[in-house]
């Protein structure tokens, strides 16, 4: 495959896989609060692109972003770096 630029990838656990070819990638991120200083969770969901469905609900992915391949998908799921148990 070739690579054109530098694609951003995000690390994510799989909240849904109920579509075909498709999964919902559940991304977290620590924010820091403004006024108090703590660190805040913030999560932000993707469709991503599974061609084989080999996906399953806990899965920790690798995502990077693509062509648009529907109206909401933009990203394609790379490796599995964790299976669910």
């Amino acid at each position: 495959m070739e690579q054109r630029g530098n694609k951003i990838t995000i690390k994510g656990v799989v909240v849904s896989s109920k579509m075909d070819k498709t999964v919902v990638v559940r991304a977290e991120r620590l924010v820091k609060h403004a006024i108090f200083h703590k660190y805040i969770k913030r999560y932000v969901k993707y469709k991503a692109h599974d061609e084989q469905n080999a996906c399953q609900v806990g899965d920790k992915v690798l995502i990077v972003e693509s062509r648009p391949l529907s109206r909401d998908k933009r990203w394609r799921m790379l490796e599995i770096l964790e299976k669910a148990r």
